[in-house]
């Protein structure tokens, strides 16, 4: 992988397993909103995606969803880690450098994830990506976010 990604094999993974996740992390840091057409190279027709925002079932729908995803970012970026490989699953860490419009002013946050995904015939099949969402949203709102770190903080 060109991110110099090592990985964690538990079984025998699937042989496109590693071509697949090479374009995957690299569309992820070309993605935006002038190029979704790229989503095909990545994704089956039948992929089901979700995330803590929605579930989508379709390719057309995927491309929908980042659309209105995409919409307002100004930069996105990941830092992706080494992922953990079993047969045709895969999860791989990663952390997102985000600037949006209506997210801090389109100051710089930076948010924890992990994404889930199954590869079939050459494509992903199934994604699923787990983060925080008050990380991403919540706690950049104004006045809100301060009291939702604050809570973080006394839980903490």
């Amino acid at each position: 992988m060109s991110q110099h990604l090592s990985s964690v094999d538990t079984s025998t993974p699937v042989a496109e397993l590693p071509e697949v996740l090479e374009r995957f992390c690299t569309l992820y840091n070309q993605l935006d909103k002038g190029n979704l057409s790229q989503l095909k190279d990545v994704y089956s027709q039948d992929i089901h995606f979700q995330d803590p925002f929605g579930q989508v079932s379709g390719l057309n729908e995927l491309t929908e969803y980042m659309a209105g995803a995409y919409g307002n970012v100004l930069h996105c970026r990941f830092r992706f880690s080494s992922p953990v490989i079993q047969q045709q699953w895969c999860t791989i860490p990663w952390v997102m450098e985000l600037r949006h419009k209506r997210i801090r002013n389109g100051k710089t946050v930076f948010v924890d994830g992990i994404s889930h995904l199954e590869i079939s015939n050459g494509k992903v099949r199934f994604h699923r990506d787990y983060f925080d969402a008050g990380q991403l949203l919540y706690e950049n709102l104004p006045v809100v976010g301060g009291a939702i770190r604050w809570v973080k903080r006394q839980a903490g």
